[in-house]
C-alpha cells in the first residue's frame, strides 16, 4: 500500500504510464507556468501595457530560469500556491526597473490553470492516440474472429447463440464515441485562463481583452472569459476519463469472466501464481475493472470541487489537485492495458 501506485517504482508497472504523468511532474508545471508568463509579457508589450524594454529584459530570463525549488516549497506551505514565490524568484531574476512588468495584472489562478490546461493538451494527443491504438486493435480481433460463435450470457446466465463480432463490437463501438467525445470537449477545455485578481482584469482598463485574446493566441489556446470559479469543463472531462475507463473496465471483466472456463478465449501472458504455477492470472483485465472503479470513485470528488465560494476558492481547487492528475493517470494506464490485453488475445469463441 502506498500514497500513490500510479508513480510507485514497482507498482506503477501495472497501473501507471509514463508519458501521463509526465505531464503532471513538477517540470512540467513550471515550464507551463513559464510558458504564461512569458507570453504574457509578450502580449502587454504589444498592447502597451508595459514597456518593450520591459518585456526585453523579461523574456530571456524566463526562456532559462530555473527556479529554488526548495524556496517554492516552503512558500506553497506558506501561501497555499506556487506561484507567489515564482514570482518573486522571476522578479528578482529579471530586477529593476523591469521587475514590475512581471505578472503584470495577473493572478497565481491565471498561472496554475492555464499552465494545467497546457499540459492537459498535451495529455489529450497522447490519450487519443491510445484510444486509436485500442480501436484498432479491436478491429483486428473482429476480422480474425469475428465469424467464430460465442454463448451470449444475460445475467450471468447462458441466453443464445451470438458471434464474436458481437461481443467484440460492444467493446469498440464507446471507445470510437469516447474519441469523438474527446475532440468536441477539447474545444470548450483548452482555453486560457486571463483574470485578474477576481476576473475583471481591472489592472488592464479596457485592454483586457484585446490582451487575453493575444496571451491565448501565443500559448495556442482558445480566448474565453475568466473562469476562475467555474469548474464545469474540467468536471466534464474527469467525468469522459471516467467513462474511458469504465467502458475499459467493461472489457476487463467480460475477459475475465471468459478466462474462468478457458474454453471460449485464449490468453498469451498471463499472470503467474506464487503458489500455483500452473494458473495463468488475467492481470490486465482485473486492473482494468480496478482502474474503472477507481475513476468511477474519484469522479465524485470532481463534482464536489465545483463548489467555489464567491470569486475563488483554496478548498475546492486544492480538491482537483489531489483528484484530477490520477484520474488522468488511471485513464492512460487503462488505455495502455487494455491494448495490450488486446494483443494477448489468440483465440476467441468456437
Amino acid at each position: 500500500m502506498t500514497v500513490s501506485p500510479f508513480d510507485h517504482p514497482l507498482l506503477s508497472g501495472l497501473l501507471g504510464d509514463e508519458e501521463a504523468a509526465r505531464h503532471f511532474s513538477v517540470d512540467a508545471e513550471i515550464a507551463a507556468m513559464l510558458d504564461f508568463e512569458r507570453a504574457l509579457a509578450q502580449a502587454e508589450a504589444e498592447s502597451g501595457i508595459i514597456g518593450t524594454d520591459a518585456a526585453a529584459a523579461i523574456i530571456p530570463v524566463l526562456l532559462s530560469y530555473k527556479p529554488d525549488t526548495a524556496r517554492l516549497r516552503a512558500g506553497v506551505a506558506k501561501d497555499g500556491v506556487i506561484v507567489p514565490e515564482l514570482v518573486r524568484q522571476l522578479k528578482a531574476a529579471v530586477g529593476a526597473p523591469h521587475d514590475a512588468g512581471v505578472h503584470f495584472g495577473a493572478t497565481s489562478q491565471d498561472v496554475i490553470d492555464t499552465g494545467l490546461v497546457l499540459r492537459l493538451r498535451r495529455l489529450i494527443e497522447h490519450l487519443d492516440l491510445l484510444l486509436t491504438e485500442n480501436i484498432l486493435r479491436l478491429v483486428g480481433l473482429e476480422e480474425r474472429f469475428g465469424s467464430r460463435a460465442l454463448t451470449a450470457m444475460t445475467r450471468m446466465q447462458p441466453a443464445i447463440p451470438i458471434q464474436a463480432s458481437d461481443r467484440v463490437a460492444v467493446w469498440r463501438t464507446p471507445l470510437q464515441r469516447h474519441q469523438q467525445r474527446l475532440s468536441e470537449q477539447s474545444k470548450g477545455l483548452l482555453v486560457v485562463q486571463f483574470g485578474g485578481a477576481a476576473g475583471t482584469l481591472e489592472k488592464l482598463g479596457d485592454k483586457g481583452p484585446a490582451v487575453r485574446a493575444a496571451l491565448a493566441a501565443k500559448l495556442g489556446l482558445g480566448d474565453a472569459p475568466q473562469w476562475h470559479n467555474q469548474r464545469d469543463a474540467l468536471a466534464e472531462f474527469a467525468g469522459l476519463l471516467s467513462l474511458i475507463t469504465g467502458s475499459l473496465g467493461k472489457f476487463g471483466q467480460d475477459v475475465a469472466l471468459m478466462a474462468q472456463s478457458g474454453t471460449e478465449i485464449k490468453l498469451s501472458g498471463g499472470g503467474g501464481s506464487s503458489a500455483m504455477p500452473h494458473k495463468q492470472n488475467p492481470v490486465k483485465a482485473e486492473a482494468l475493472v480496478a482502474l474503472a472503479r477507481f475513476n468511477a470513485t474519484q469522479l465524485s470528488g470532481m463534482h464536489q470541487a465545483l463548489v467555489h465560494e464567491q470569486e475563488r476558492s483554496g478548498a475546492a481547487w486544492t480538491l482537483e489537485w489531489l483528484l484530477l492528475p490520477q484520474i488522468a493517470v488511471a485513464t492512460a494506464a487503462a488505455l495502455r492495458l487494455a491494448a495490450e490485453l488486446a494483443g494477448q488475445i489468440e483465440s476467441l469463441g468456437h
